[in-house]
């Protein structure tokens, strides 16, 4: 008797590897993506190349209504009517020695030109000129040749000067400082 369960046992171990065998057979094979890796991969992307598309578009102007061009040109119109002529005023050479502590003496030669807001100003700017270039030499003469290296140090330069002269000439507004010549030796 014992024998008997063990051969039920083994024939049914058998019975299910035939049964798994033609179920294997039987079935089609599913070639198909999930639909969590359709949306993953392709619709995902889709839209969000198509979002920034549309975005960009709107930002570069591709996308305007007939309502924002036509002000964008009338705005235009209006802003080139309004411009106001721009007005230099050409400062004099100014040549100061850097502040080197101890090492070879530097020289700093700069030509500056001042963009004013109108026409009248340079006649109200003509009598402060000593002031400003009195201004302009003590802030220059405490540089450090290393203070006026790359376009970092012009910019912080002519934010500088462009602060000292506008408190110099105080009701008088000066729009820009322009470097017409700049040399560090």
């Amino acid at each position: 008797m014992a024998k008997a369960p063990a051969l039920a046992a083994k024939k049914t171990d058998d019975d299910l590897d035939e049964g798994a065998e033609t179920a294997e057979s039987s079935a089609p094979v599913k070639s198909r993506m999930p639909g969590k890796k359709i949306i993953m991969f392709f619709v995902l992307p889709a839209l969000v190349l198509l979002i920034a598309s549309g975005l960009g578009a709107y930002y570069f102007g591709v996308l305007t209504t007939d309502e924002t061009a036509e002000s964008g040109k009338d705005g235009e119109h209006a802003e080139a009517a309004v411009v106001p002529a721009v007005v230099f005023y050409d400062l004099p050479e100014i040549l100061v020695n850097l502040n080197s502590q101890g090492k070879k003496e530097a020289y700093l030669k700069i030509r500056i030109s001042l963009e004013l807001e109108n026409a009248e100003a340079p006649a109200a700017i003509e009598p402060l000129i000593p002031r400003v270039i009195d201004n302009f030499q003590v802030f220059l003469r405490e540089m450090r040749p290393e203070d006026l290296s790359g376009s970092t140090g012009m910019i912080r330069l002519k934010e500088e000067l462009m602060r000292r002269i506008n408190l110099s000439v105080q009701p008088i507004k000066v729009r820009d400082v322009l470097f017409k010549e700049m040399l560090v030796q």
